[in-house]
């Protein structure tokens, strides 16, 4: 019998011959849940660290599935890495070690990176055993990253940075921050998005401070990163000095568009329907089948923006588009599923499990529509792309 979750799977052209790949996934999803090697859990893709299990991903080829074989990876592409991606979340798997340096690092230093630094980091990140935090937002700037103040002065063989990165997702688990700084003063007059440039800097270095930021559900997936008179070399800067806002977007449209910001909650969900499987009947028939076609369109926009990226662009107004309805989808999940569960519904493993996902959610809803830039940031970001600003 099918799962809920293959029952919702895409069968577009776009993904044909994926099917054994998804099976694949999933039987391994579940033998690591059978052996008790981690639980399901909503947003694990976030706050899952377990490096272990990256490492496991790895050995199956199932990390660094676009980086190319010349710099250790699958050169699989990215619709292959769509495939895979969409079974973790659906099966609620601890990817956030390997996350960003997966999703965003890859792609930025295959794109903008120096030789020497594809050849160091690239293999590791493929491995699974490196991992990266993305130094973006800041006290008092939030979703607006041309206000960054970091700063990075030059010096003899490279620069020094002052400053401090906060709501860094891994940061004091992560090897590496890849952070947004100013390396020339902020001039309105030339335009607020100049003198921006990325630099990797190496979290072990002294000058750098990570502060856990303890939430309210007493996990700490967020930290502060503080940043005093550190050294970069010269060969730690990514790409081009100056040329860090023109970077920052084409990453953007990687970490706006992946099918996470659609499936946080995806576990709930699933678990939801198995629950209505075994004993019948739901309180919200409608609310419950207008959620599943917003997922099943919500997959397709994803779908095809991970087609654009194979092709090698950068559909910024579509990755927003796709975060903004996407993350917000997450949160109606949580709604519907409390909505649809009848009042007096029997005590079992269905149930039980409905509810400890739900409670998860729960906590983890109020961030869903800040990360990865606001709700109004992101429509910011699609009108002006519709020439409507």
């Amino acid at each position: 019998m099918s799962t809920p979750y293959q029952r919702l799977s895409l069968h577009g052209h776009r993904l044909a011959g994926a099917g054994g790949l998804r099976a694949e996934v999933r039987a391994f999803a579940a033998e690591e849940i059978a052996a008790g090697h981690w639980t399901p859990r909503c947003d694990n893709w976030l706050i899952g660290w377990d490096p272990a299990f990256s490492e496991r991903l790895a050995a199956r080829g199932w990390v660094g599935m676009t980086i190319p074989a010349e710099y250790g990876g699958q050169e699989a592409g990215a619709l292959a890495r769509f495939v895979v991606t969409e079974e973790l979340l659906a099966a609620g798997a601890p990817v956030a070690a390997h996350w960003i340096a997966d999703r965003q690092t890859a792609p930025q230093l295959l794109g903008f990176g120096t030789e020497e630094q594809k050849r160091r980091f690239l293999p590791e990140i493929a491995a699974g055993r490196t991992h990266f935090a993305l130094g973006m937002s800041e006290p008092d700037s939030g979703s607006d990253l041309a206000s960054v103040r970091t700063r990075a002065e030059r010096t003899d063989g490279g620069w020094r940075v002052t400053g401090r990165k906060i709501w860094t997702s891994g940061a004091h688990r992560a090897h590496y921050l890849t952070a947004l700084v100013r390396t020339t003063p902020r001039d309105e007059a030339t335009g607020r998005h100049d003198g921006l440039s990325q630099l990797i800097l190496d979290l072990a270095d002294p000058g750098i401070e990570v502060r856990p930021i303890r939430l309210l559900n007493g996990e700490a997936h967020f930290a502060e990163v503080v940043i005093e008179d550190v050294f970069v070399p010269d060969a730690m800067v990514l790409g081009e000095i100056g040329q860090g806002w023109r970077q920052i977007n084409a990453e953007l449209a990687y970490e706006r568009s992946g099918p996470e910001r659609v499936l946080s909650t995806a576990p709930l969900l699933l678990a939801h329907l198995d629950e209505i499987a075994a004993r019948g009947g739901t309180a919200d028939p409608v609310g419950l089948g207008l959620a599943l076609a917003r997922l099943s369109a919500l997959r397709g926009l994803t779908a095809s923006v991970a087609v654009e990226l194979t092709g090698g662009h950068a559909p910024d107004v579509a990755a927003a588009l796709a975060k903004d309805l996407g993350t917000r989808f997450e949160g109606e999940v949580v709604d519907v599923v409390r909505r649809s569960r009848p009042a007096g519904r029997p005590e079992d493993t269905n149930s039980a499990e409905t509810e400890r996902l739900l409670r998860q959610a729960v906590l983890q809803q109020p961030g869903f529509t800040l990360r990865g830039g606001t709700t109004e940031i992101l429509r910011g970001v699609v009108t002006r792309g519709m020439g409507l600003r």
